[in-house]
């Protein structure tokens, strides 16, 4: 019979399975959606909106896609005072991260 794993977590020490179930919380706790990850650094959609100039709408409308160009993401997590990372990972090597795909736009760049 093959065994879950609740039965595989069940079968070791106690303190192993809370380090276990305590790194597991910490996983959990570290995925946020763009709305929470804006709401946890205490900004509005609005606020967000003027940093990004578009309007409030679209901020709402970002938050509730499921698929966005990375630009767009690199875009909404510089406007939270934030720095935008992709990992890539593949069986037996080590984790590769990719350099930035959107680099931020200088001062004289902007004034052009």
């Amino acid at each position: 019979m093959a065994r879950t794993l609740t039965d595989k977590l069940n079968s070791l020490p106690a303190d192993r399975r809370e380090r276990i179930e305590a790194r597991a919380a910490e996983l959990v706790d570290q995925e946020l959606t763009l709305r929470e990850l804006r709401k946890a650094l205490d900004m509005t959609q609005t606020a967000l909106a003027e940093q990004l100039k578009v309007g409030q709408e679209t901020v709402s409308r970002l938050e509730r896609r499921t698929d966005m160009l990375l630009s767009t993401l690199d875009d909404y997590v510089q406007a939270l005072g934030g720095r935008l990372e992709l990992n890539v990972e593949f069986p037996g090597h080590k984790k590769i991260r990719l350099k930035s795909l959107h680099e931020p736009k200088s001062n004289s760049e902007e004034a052009a």
